[in-house]
C-alpha cells in the first residue's frame, strides 16, 4: 500500500526510482551514476573509407558524406553547440565527397579542431586541415599522393586534363588551409622512393607538423583543451 509518496515499508518512492535507475545502468553499461558532461561540442568521426556517389562494399567500414553534412548543418544552426571536434582515422576515398566535407567544415564559423588518430590518408589530408587548429597523435600517419582511379577510363587527353584539374583543387585547398608551401607539397606528392609501386610520401606524427601540414602533435586532451580555449576566445 502506497500513501503520500511512501510505500508499505515507509520508504520514499524517489529512492526506489533511483535504485531502479542505478540497476538499469549497471545492467546496460556496467557502472552506475554516470556523470553528466557539457554537451556544447559536436563530435564527428570520419573513419574507414569516405563513401561518395557510389556505395562502398558492405564489408568495408565507410563514412557516408550525406550523413555528415546534416550534422554539420545542425552544428551551425544549434545555438547550444559552441564548437566542432573532428576525429579522423580514414584511408581516404571519394575525392569530391571528401573535398565537399572539408569545405563544409571550414565554412562553419564556430571554433573547430581536428585530431588524426591512426591515419588521415589521401583526401583525409584536406579534411584534417579544414579546421581552425589540427592535431596528430605521435603514431598516426598521413599519406600524400596524387589522385587515381581504378576501372575503365577513356584514354584521351580530356581524361588527363580532368584528373589534373581535380588534383589542382586538392592542392589549392591544402595550401589554403595549412602552413605547407606549394613546392614542398608537390615534392612530397610525387616522390618515387617512399611507397612501393606508387608515388607519394608517408608522414608520421611529428613529420606532418614539421612540414606545416598539421599544427601540433597531441592527443585527445590536448585537442579538447585547445577547442575549449578557442570557444572561450570566441565568446570574448
Amino acid at each position: 500500500m502506497k500513501r503520500y509518496g511512501l510505500n508499505y515499508r515507509g520508504e520514499n518512492n524517489e529512492d526506489e526510482k533511483k535504485d531502479d535507475k542505478n540497476l538499469d545502468e549497471l545492467k546496460n553499461i556496467g557502472t552506475m551514476d554516470i556523470p553528466e558532461f557539457l554537451n556544447d561540442i559536436q563530435y564527428l568521426t570520419i573513419i574507414g573509407e569516405i563513401e561518395g556517389h557510389i556505395m562502398a562494399p558492405p564489408q568495408k567500414k565507410a563514412t557516408k558524406y550525406e550523413h555528415l553534412i546534416p550534422l554539420l548543418i545542425a552544428s551551425m544552426e544549434d545555438p547550444k553547440i559552441k564548437g566542432v571536434f573532428i576525429i579522423l582515422n580514414t584511408i581516404g576515398g571519394d575525392v569530391e565527397a571528401g573535398l565537399a566535407l572539408a569545405e563544409m567544415i571550414s565554412s562553419i564559423d564556430k571554433p573547430k579542431v581536428s585530431l588524426v588518430l591512426g591515419g588521415g590518408h589521401s583526401v583525409g589530408v584536406p579534411l584534417a586541415t579544414s579546421t581552425d587548429y589540427s592535431f596528430i597523435v605521435p603514431s598516426a600517419s598521413m599519406t600524400i599522393h596524387p589522385i587515381r582511379t581504378t576501372g575503365l577510363v577513356i584514354g584521351g587527353p580530356q581524361t588527363f586534363r580532368y584528373f589534373e584539374k581535380m588534383q589542382q583543387r586538392i592542392i589549392d585547398y591544402i595550401i589554403r588551409t595549412s602552413n605547407i608551401d606549394r613546392d614542398t607539397l608537390m615534392r612530397l606528392m610525387y616522390a618515387t622512393d617512399e611507397i612501393a609501386n606508387d608515388v607519394g610520401t608517408i608522414l608520421i606524427g611529428q613529420e606532418a607538423v614539421d612540414y606545416g601540414l598539421i599544427d601540433e602533435v597531441g592527443g585527445f586532451s590536448d585537442a579538447l583543451y585547445k577547442l575549449r580555449s578557442l570557444i572561450n576566445n570566441d565568446k570574448e
